[in-house]
Order: C-alpha cells, then structure tokens, then sequence
C-alpha cells in the first residue's frame, strides 16, 4: 500500500473522478457534475489512487449543530477493496473531521452496501437511523461512532 496516494480535489478532472466513484458505490444517489461540484464547496473530497489508478473517495462534512457533528464516508471501488484503502481514507477523513472540531463522528451507507457496513461496524460505529429518501425505495442509514473520544 506504499504506492497509495490521497489528493484533495480540485478541478473538474478531478471532481469527475470523485463523482465516478461515488456514483458506482451509491447508485440510487448518483450525481451530476454540477451537482459534484456543488458538493466540493460544502465539504472536504479527496480521491485515493494506487499510482494513477483511481481506487477510491472520500467525503468529510464539517461539523454541524451543538453536538459538532462530522459525517465521514470513505468509498472503495469494489476490485479494490479489501487491501487497505478503506482504513486509510477513513483514518485520513477522520483526523480531518477532528481537525475541524468535530465531537461527534458519523457515516452513511446505503443498507444493500454490506461491505460498508460491515467495515463501519468493525470501527466502532452504531446504527441510529434508517431512513429512505422521499420519492425512492432504498434504504440508508446512519452510523454513529461509539467512543469516548470522536
């Protein structure tokens, strides 16, 4: 995993890259270019590559409300995953959403996604809400990270 690399986006290539990985791991929520690049001034994306090849995103949502509640949501490509680069880009959106004073840290994964479920659950996070979008079917939740300190 020495040759991983974690770039913030920037530019439209790059945005069109982070948005590739998004729309493949979470189709029921794919997105416009616009609509990624709206996303870019809101919150924190970085794209994670093994040399030039495009392995995986991440999105850190500063914190918000009385609790400074940070969402962190780290995206694998699925012929990548298993390898490590979950952990880094979760570790990395995770020491950026405490940067930003986050105390409390939460995710979000689409429920049929059983790999990011089972990799938010071996860190400690707990199920606190199933929702469903208005106008869809599918099935989301949010995780809350179980810890002392977030």
């Amino acid at each position: 995993m020495t040759d991983l690399r974690m770039e913030p986006v920037a530019g439209d290539e790059m945005v069109e890259q982070w948005r590739h990985v998004h729309n493949v791991i979470v189709p029921p929520a794919a997105m416009s270019l616009d609509e990624a690049r709206e996303r870019l001034g809101r919150n924190r994306l970085e794209n994670a590559y093994l040399g030039d090849v495009l392995v995986g995103c991440s999105t850190v949502r500063p914190p918000e409300g009385e609790e400074a509640v940070a969402t962190v949501i780290a995206r694998v490509l699925p012929e990548y995953r298993g390898q490590g680069f979950g952990a880094a880009l979760y570790e990395k959106g995770l020491a950026h959403a405490r940067m930003l004073g986050a105390r409390v840290i939460e995710t979000v994964v689409l429920a049929v996604n059983e790999d990011g479920v089972r990799f938010a659950e071996a860190r400690g996070f707990v199920e606190v809400e199933r929702y469903v979008l208005d106008g869809e079917t599918d099935l989301w939740l949010t995780l809350r990270l179980e810890s002392a300190t977030a």
